[in-house]
């Protein structure tokens, strides 16, 4: 065992056109069938204005910008659409290049392989004694060793595969977990897995990474590529 550094009426028409018939479901209207029934209420309005008390210019005029306003917005949604789906090309084509490389992600998955395992832990502060336990699939704990002494930041550490009575165990999925404390308080340790990306999967809008574990990791989640 070993440890190295690291570094979200016509009038009812317009209504019933606005409204949509009794008794049916609600839905959404585009910026274009909106400003045609605007605009067939605003029509509707001037021909049954009041002669002698007509329609204000100015709210007829703020009544138009607003329509417009609605337009424009629809306009740049549908902008941002495009935008966000070449980022999501663009974002498949980078994670491509990311196939075979390994990973650091938050976690407590421990892969033994060839007889050789890696992990880490970032300390929030200075440790002066640190704890690793490893388990089994079971749950069962095949070694627990002292790491020492060990400064704030990312701390990494390569077990052998061999338990506690120096028994070699068999390469597979292992998980561990890290105790760290200073003077007798406990001290924040966060699991750090290493992972082998094995493939890009496409989630929602968004892509992530699947690991040969077959765990997915955001990109947002991954700490450093190797």
């Amino acid at each position: 065992m070993s440890t190295v550094n690291a570094t979200n009426s016509e009038n009812s028409k317009v209504f019933a056109a606005l409204n949509g018939s009794s008794g049916s479901s609600s839905q959404s209207s585009s910026a274009a069938d909106m400003q045609d029934n605007f605009l067939t209420l605003f029509v509707t309005q001037l021909k049954n204005q009041d002669p002698l008390n007509p329609m204000d210019n100015a709210q007829m005029t703020t009544q138009l910008a607003q329509i417009s306003t609605l337009k424009g917005i629809e306009a740049m949604n549908t902008s941002l659409s495009s935008l966000l789906s070449a980022y999501n090309t663009s974002q498949a084509l980078q994670a491509a290049g990311a196939i075979g490389s390994q990973i650091l992600v938050e976690g407590t998955g421990l892969t033994l392989s060839g007889g050789n395992a890696q992990g880490g832990a970032t300390l929030a502060s200075p440790a002066d004694s640190v704890v690793l336990t490893i388990k089994d699939a079971s749950g069962r704990v095949v070694q627990t060793e002292e790491l020492g002494k060990q400064e704030a930041g990312t701390i990494a550490f390569s077990w052998d595969g061999k338990n506690s009575a120096g028994v070699q165990q068999a390469d597979g999925q292992y998980t561990f977990s890290v105790k760290a404390t200073s003077g007798g308080a406990s001290v924040n340790a966060t699991p750090v897995q290493v992972g082998k990306v094995a493939a890009v999967v496409k989630s929602g809008s968004s892509f992530v990474l699947e690991l040969t574990t077959g765990q997915t990791v955001a990109f947002d989640k991954v700490l450093q590529f190797m």
